[in-house]
């Protein structure tokens, strides 16, 4: 971490620090105080004021949102829809697209179960076939196999950049290049990448790309995103509208907006999305590329050190890896691990075979416990981990 930063004043900004040891950031990030106190100020005054009018005093805020994700992602803030969550961000562009019989969804083999869901649904009803690229010996999407399954019958790229059942980081800018260089749209799910990386979506190649506040962005529950690239809006039609989305122009006509709000509807918390704004311009002040390196280097120490507890196998893999740090405790079901942890003010989690299927059949795996560090977390906190789960293995 950049010498300047004074992780004992992040600390103090963060309540949740005080009452635990948190490795649950893939889960939901503790908020920063300035963002709960934004959301409570602003409940406050829908107290005083009504819900309508409350949201009129704050509209230059409110607006100022898409501002702030625009920067966070470099794109135009039109190019910028805000969402309930990341899994309906990511619906609302994956419904947007027509898929026909013999059409074809191509994604990866550790793609998140609400994703492939939804791939299913639609190839049932559609009679679209859904492409599943192998991975390569570490673990990532196999960029020779992409490419080679990559003609006129393909109408979409779909991949999870980081999946939650382990550090890897999918290379989705070379996909991303691929994507592009056959014309293909390419949905890019950064639910768990956004805010623990610096993300450009120019850089990236994608032309969606959805995400929530309540992970590593450290925002409110009930927050998400969706970036659409400009070029390909007019081609997407939302598979619902509203007030919001588009105008009744006429008895029998409607307009849809040109714009990214086109995927939004009309009824939204005002206090949540405020709550967002603040958290994404704590990210921003801290920067990105400092965000990752912290959280990437406190994963491999937390690595390191787990390879050394006895009975303990690290399930990571990637040529890179994020902040999410998945393990095994021989003799020890995950949900145990998971609960004597937490009997200790340890917060971890587990992750199902049913998240992520494809991958976690691949690797003969039922579950998994899973600890995701954030910039706030410390070495001495990994160690205590480590010696939790030591003090299991002489319990």
């Amino acid at each position: 971490m950049p010498q300047n930063w004074d992780v004992e004043r992040l600390r103090a900004e963060t309540a949740g620090c005080e009452q635990q040891v948190f490795f649950n950031n893939a889960g939901a990030s503790l908020q920063p105080r300035a963002v709960v106190a934004r959301v409570i100020d602003h409940l406050r005054l829908e107290e005083q004021l009504g819900g309508y009018e409350a949201a009129d005093r704050v509209a230059a805020e409110l607006e100022a949102v898409y501002d702030s994700l625009a920067r966070l992602l470099n794109c135009a803030p039109e190019e910028v829809a805000l969402q309930d969550n990341s899994t309906r961000a990511w619906q609302m562009a994956f419904s947007s697209l027509n898929f026909s019989p013999g059409d074809r969804i191509v994604t990866a083999a550790n793609e998140y179960a609400s994703n492939y869901i939804a791939f299913l649904q639609v190839a049932q009803r559609t009679g679209a076939e859904i492409c599943v690229v192998e991975s390569d010996q570490a673990g990532e999407i196999d960029l020779e196999a992409l490419e080679a399954l990559l003609d006129d019958r393909v109408k979409l790229i779909a991949l999870t950049h980081v999946p939650t059942n382990g550090g890897l980081v999918q290379p989705a800018a070379k996909v991303g290049v691929l994507a592009r260089r056959a014309g293909i749209p390419f949905l890019l799910d950064a639910c768990q990448s956004t805010g623990q990386m610096h993300l450009d979506v120019e850089a990236l190649g994608c032309d969606m790309l959805c995400a929530t506040g309540r992970k590593y962005l450290r925002g409110p529950r009930g927050t998400g995103f969706l970036y659409v690239r400009g070029a390909i809006l007019e081609h997407m039609e939302p598979p619902f509208l509203d007030l919001r989305s588009a105008t009744w122009v006429e008895q029998d006509k409607f307009e849809v907006r040109g714009d990214a709000k086109r995927f939004e509807l009309w009824e939204s918390s005002a206090a949540t999305r405020l709550g967002l704004g603040v958290a994404v311009e704590y990210a921003l002040a801290l920067g990105l590329e400092n965000i990752e390196r912290r959280v990437q280097g406190l994963a491999a120490l937390m690595r390191e050190q787990l390879a050394e507890v006895k009975a303990i196998t690290v399930r990571d893999l990637g040529r890179v890896r994020a902040g999410i740090v998945t393990f095994s405790y021989a003799d020890h079901p995950a949900r145990e691990v998971m609960q004597r942890l937490q009997a200790n003010g340890i917060a971890v989690r587990v992750t199902e075979r049913a998240a992520t299927l494809i991958d976690m059949q691949q690797r003969g795996l039922d579950e998994l416990v899973r600890a995701s560090v954030h910039y706030y977390n410390t070495e001495w906190e990994i160690e205590r981990l480590c010696s939790a789960l030591r003090a299991m293995a002489d319990s």
